[in-house]
């Protein structure tokens, strides 16, 4: 079992910046795979990033490529989205997730977080 608690949403101007982290419990962090996924109000929950289990290998979708970046730190079971140059169609509620496999795909995922929401104003 892998519990996941967000942290770091909140309201910004666009233009602006936010790290995103999750905090794991248990010992079994560094078996998973962690993603990033977001819903907007109205809208299905889509992949926003992923690393793998050792932070070699990093995804992200199209549409923060080049502004977002995902990492990880095994040793403090979390894992961060630092969010740059925001707009306001970034805002949503921000889900991190677990999976034994390097995924995109929502439903290969086996444990989430709670969520924080992220708004942008312009």
């Amino acid at each position: 079992q892998v519990q996941l608690v967000e942290s770091g949403g909140g309201l910004v101007q666009a233009g602006g910046s936010l790290r995103l982290s999750c905090a794991a419990s248990g010992r079994t962090f560094s078996s998973y795979a962690m993603g990033w996924f977001r819903q907007a109000p109205g809208k299905e929950r889509e992949f926003v990033a992923v690393i793998s289990r050792t932070g070699s290998v990093t995804s992200s979708s199209d549409s923060v490529k080049g502004r977002f970046t995902i990492s990880r730190d095994n040793a403090k079971n979390t894992v961060y989205l630092q969010m740059n140059s925001l707009k306001p169609e970034d805002t949503a509620v921000y889900y991190c997730a677990a999976s034994l496999m390097t995924s995109r795909t929502l439903t290969e995922y086996t444990y989430w977080g709670q969520g924080t929401q992220v708004t942008v104003s312009s």
